[in-house]
């Protein structure tokens, strides 16, 4: 998974330390996502995107390969038309 996580921090002037105080981890931590070495649990990955003032899809990229394939919205509400 891509991160825009340094670049942010970099905007910022923050140290990966200072960064890491702000939500609460280590400065491995930090570290290891802007390096790719981990994945954030969501709610890590929340709580940077909201640091950030961005949505979480916006911090965290995951290649179009990996994504699932879409299901349509009529695939999804199949039968189920007036129970609303």
């Amino acid at each position: 998974m891509k991160t825009r996580l340094r670049v942010l921090r970099a905007e910022k002037e923050w140290s990966q330390e200072e960064l890491a105080s702000r939500v609460g981890v280590t400065r491995q931590t930090i570290n290891s996502i802007e390096t790719g070495r981990y994945e954030p649990s969501l709610p890590l990955a929340i709580k940077l995107a909201h640091l950030f003032g961005m949505h979480v899809e916006d911090l965290f990229l995951l290649p179009e390969k990996e994504l699932p394939r879409r299901v349509k919205h009529d695939v999804l509400f199949k039968g189920k038309q007036g129970n609303v």
